[in-house]
């Protein structure tokens, strides 16, 4: 059971093959291979910020060539479901449930194999009660291992766009954090309230107002795109065949 990478005209493809006989069903059943993001559940239960994320998908699709799933997949941490995305989202109003050990070690299994948990935290308040109940959580995920910054040349920061902040309804926090495994990223951590700076109601209005206008609510956008790709083609930026067009990039 190990990540299979496919590689097409332009871009790396990744797509994850937790299991051979399940991916073949799944594909039997769906007839494509499209990705679908997890959301893992909040206590009390709720879609905090599902629009943000279903419009994050919308945007994914338009301006990449990655095909996913438009509504995410609301999965249980202790379930076999957890295994057929790629990247889990978590973001709830106040604290977060804690999991039992069978949903622990499920979900450090998940991290160790090759998934990405994406943490956002709605509130966008740091040791507020949403940040202290992850932290915790992932404190019993990987006891040794603490949230650190993520370094700016780090390839999470120009998987598809260059980004120079993470953006976020406000900016609680300048960096985006991280847990890793090697030199792989498998907890990504944003506490500016990403998600909802993105979020639009029925009519097409955005849901909340961003601190810093257009230009902070742009930045969520092209760090969330970013950390799907990432999650989903892990470093091939990093390929020396990318550096002419990361350079022109750069100096547009």
């Amino acid at each position: 059971m190990r990540p299979v990478f496919r590689t097409a005209p332009g871009l790396l493809c990744l797509v994850l093959a937790w299991s051979t006989q399940a991916r073949a069903d799944d594909l039997s059943q769906r007839g494509d291979q499209q990705i679908v993001i997890g959301r893992l559940p909040c206590n009390p239960p709720g879609d905090v910020r599902s629009h943000g994320l279903r419009q994050l998908v919308w945007e994914l699709q338009k301006r990449t060539s990655v095909e996913a799933r438009l509504e995410p997949l609301l999965v249980d941490p202790a379930s076999q479901a957890i295994f057929r995305t790629p990247l889990l989202v978590w973001s709830c109003e106040g604290a977060a449930a804690d999991l039992d050990d069978g949903a622990l070690a499920n979900l450090r299994r998940f991290l160790t194999m090759g998934g990405t948990l994406w943490v956002d935290d709605p509130a966008a308040q740091p040791d507020g009660p949403f940040d202290r109940s992850v932290r915790h959580v992932l404190t019993r995920i990987f006891p040794r291992r603490a949230l650190r910054p993520v370094s700016p040349e780090h390839v999470l920061y120009k998987t598809f766009f260059l980004l120079r902040g993470p953006g976020g309804r406000r900016l609680a926090n300048p960096d985006i954090l991280a847990v890793g495994l090697g030199d792989r990223l498998a907890v990504v951590y944003t506490q500016n309230d990403l998600l909802g700076a993105l979020a639009k109601d029925l009519v097409g209005g955005w849901e909340h107002v961003v601190e810093g206008g257009s230009h902070q609510r742009e930045a969520a956008l092209f760090a969330g795109i970013n950390i799907v790709f990432y999650a989903v083609c892990l470093d091939y930026k990093n390929d020396r065949v990318h550096l002419p067009f990361i350079l022109k990039r750069r100096r547009l």
